[in-house]
This record gives C-alpha cells, sequence and structure tokens, in this order.
C-alpha cells in the first residue's frame, strides 16, 4: 500500500439533502456490521431508500444522495448497492430486462494538422454488431437482446438518468418485447495529431430470467472481433481510430468502469509519448506524484504526475489524474507505480503533503517539483 494523502473535501451532512443523514447512518452502520444479519438489514434500509428514488422517477434526487456522501468508503457502498437495486428494479414475475452497456475507449488522432473532424455518433448498422456479439457468445448464452444505434457519452448512462432509463425498460416487460433504449449519440471531436482518449458506450437492452446474470466481467475472444468492428464503423479519411471495448456489464457498473478505463488509456498515452521524448533527448526522468487541491475536479481533488529531468527543465510535463468518488487513493497509486514499474522508470517521488491547486505566484497549474518529493519507498 502506498501512502499519498487524500486531496478531496467530503461532504457534511449538514449540507446533506433531506433524508439523506439517515441514510448515511445506515451506510455507517452496514460498513461496521460484524453479523451477517444486521448487513442485511442495513442493506435492506439502503435499499428501500435508493428504490423509492427511482420509482418516483427522480433522478436528481438519487444523484444527489451518491454526490453527498461523506466518504469514499460510503461512495462505494452506495454504488454497490445501487447496482443490485437497478437489477431488482428490471424485475418483473419470470422475466427481467438487462440494461447493459459496452464502455469503449475511443483513441483517435487527425494524421495531420488541420480542422477539428468529428466522427460518426451512431451505429450504421446496429443489428450486425448484436450479431456479432451473438455468434461469440458476449452475454453467456443470451440471444434476445437489442443494442441502440446511439455510441452513447457518459452523460446519457449518469446516475440522474438511470430512473427514466429502468422506467423505458419497464415497456419491454410488459410487452415481453426488447427495444433499444432512445439515447441521444454524442459523437467525438478530434482536434489535433496528438491521440485523445475518449469514453463512449454501445449499449443494449435483454430480455432475460429473473435471476439470470448475463454479464461477466473479463475479456473474452469476441472483444478483439468487436474492436476491429467499431474501429471499421468509426473511421473517417485523415483520422486514425482504434476502439478498445470493455465486457458489457449493467449501467451503473459499466459507467464507473469506463470512466475508470478512459483515465487509464489516457495515462498510458502519456507516459508512452513523455517518456519516449525524454530518454530520447536527456535520458531518464525523475517522475513525481503528487495530491493536490483542484476545485474543478470531482470531489475537489486529484493527483498529478510529473515528468521532469534536472537537464532540460523546460522539458517537463504533467498529467491530471483525476479520482473517482468511490476510489481509494492508495489503489490509485498502486496503479500508476504499477504503469511505470512495466515502463521500467526508476527514479519515482512522492510528496507527502496536498498541494494547492495552482502555483500562488504566477497562477500556473502546480505540479510536484522533484526537490520536495520523497522516493517513494520511503512513503510506505
Amino acid at each position: 500500500m502506498l501512502d499519498l494523502a487524500d486531496p478531496r473535501e467530503w461532504p457534511s451532512l449538514a449540507t446533506a439533502p433531506a433524508g439523506a443523514a439517515a441514510l448515511y447512518a445506515h451506510v455507517d452502520a452496514r460498513l461496521a456490521a460484524q453479523a451477517s444479519r444486521s448487513a442485511d438489514a442495513e442493506d435492506g434500509h439502503i435499499d428501500a431508500a435508493l428504490m423509492h428514488a427511482i420509482t418516483a422517477r427522480d433522478g436528481y434526487a438519487l444523484a444527489a444522495l451518491l454526490e453527498a456522501a461523506p466518504s469514499a468508503a460510503a461512495h462505494r457502498h452506495l454504488a454497490r448497492r445501487l447496482a443490485e437495486v437497478e437489477r431488482t428494479a428490471l424485475r418483473a414475475g419470470t422475466l427481467a430486462v438487462a440494461l447493459f452497456a459496452i464502455p469503449v475507449v475511443i483513441v483517435a488522432a487527425r494524421e495531420s494538422e488541420g480542422d477539428p473532424v468529428e466522427l460518426p455518433g451512431t451505429l450504421a448498422s446496429p443489428h450486425a454488431v448484436a450479431d456479432l456479439l451473438r455468434e461469440h457468445d458476449a452475454l453467456r448464452g443470451n440471444v434476445q437482446f437489442a443494442l441502440s444505434p446511439a455510441i452513447a457519452g457518459p452523460e446519457s448512462l449518469d446516475v440522474a438518468r438511470l430512473p427514466s432509463l429502468i422506467a423505458h425498460a419497464h415497456a419491454a416487460l410488459d410487452g415481453a418485447a426488447i427495444e433499444p433504449l432512445a439515447l441521444c449519440p454524442q459523437p467525438v471531436r478530434v482536434e489535433g495529431t496528438a491521440e485523445g482518449a475518449h469514453l463512449r458506450f454501445v449499449v443494449g437492452s435483454a430480455l432475460c430470467g429473473p435471476d439470470a446474470e448475463p454479464f461477466e466481467a473479463r475479456e473474452e475472444p469476441w472483444s478483439m472481433a468487436l474492436a476491429r468492428a467499431l474501429s471499421r464503423a468509426l473511421v473517417v479519411p485523415g483520422v486514425t481510430v482504434l476502439a478498445l471495448p470493455r465486457p458489457p456489464q449493467r449501467l451503473t457498473s459499466a459507467l464507473a468502469s469506463g470512466r475508470l478505463a478512459q483515465r487509464d488509456v489516457a495515462l498510458q498515452l502519456f507516459i508512452g509519448n513523455a517518456l519516449r521524448r525524454l530518454r530520447s533527448r536527456v535520458g531518464e526522468p525523475i517522475v513525481v506524484l503528487s495530491a493536490h487541491r483542484a476545485p474543478d475536479a470531482p470531489g475537489g481533488g486529484e493527483l498529478r504526475i510529473a515528468l521532469s529531468s534536472p537537464f532540460a527543465p523546460r522539458e517537463a510535463q504533467g498529467f491530471r489524474y483525476p479520482l473517482q468518488r468511490y476510489e481509494r487513493v492508495p489503489d490509485a497509486v498502486a496503479s500508476i507505480a504499477t504503469l511505470l514499474a512495466d515502463c521500467r522508470v526508476a527514479d519515482v517521488r512522492m510528496v507527502a503533503a496536498v498541494l494547492p491547486d495552482r502555483d500562488a505566484a504566477t497562477g500556473v497549474l502546480r505540479f510536484g517539483q522533484p526537490q520536495e518529493a520523497a522516493p517513494a519507498d520511503a512513503l510506505r
């Protein structure tokens, strides 16, 4: 476990939405519960509060409950329970609808400088993509599903949208027929020759048994076939495109894993490019990890990664690493450290204190400096 301060600021119960204090009390009791009976009872109270917001179609209240969580542990448990409530809300007798999304990280860049280009925001043939998934048994034998033609952005699957998506899916239960969700397409805007990582989702609805779980959180042979199909569907002249799909998951889980996947790919692109540049010019870099207050970051704080060399200070490069609200800082730092180790970076340092967002004198975005950091091993 690597020790780096948590830069996020957590809401106080005094500012929580109405009725939230009682919910968070149940979350605290659940996290502290030793006996399974007590844990189940607390989860029952939590599930009831979340289900109330869903059945009332109050997406803003549902989102507010998660946003006002007083800690990462509380947010993480609420997200776990919401995933279960999502599943429960889509059952009706002997049938259920499983709403799912395939997170797709799209790596794209222009081949030469020019005006911005948009990649398609819809699938020209969603039926062909669905047939590919059926052929490769992507939903564990389930073949009764339909895909939305829209290539959706994260906003389409946000927690605030979940009640309306579930309500739409109930129409399929009433008629025992599957219809794709009506979602807004979100094209990818490609602005330069530097590769960027963009998050989109292929979204579907599956008809299944009430206790069925047609999704597995692991890569399968179909992922390569889907990657090729999506890359071909998205390509436009003058732009290189690589689509990296992840396994299908229920909506709540897909949104969380998709955001992590996008961040991981963006970091890999940054580290790879920065290392090639520095190693070709000045040799091995110094990498500094630091935590920062950041008013524009989720939760008001984030990690930052700086690569530099004392031989070429002007060549320093930095990456902003957003923390999801449910995420533990040691897990995030361990993920960064693993990538750096895989890239054979030897000199990794960390700043123990939480740093400000910007330099007080210049107003420039602040990154950790080698002289204020200690070797990573010293902070274990």
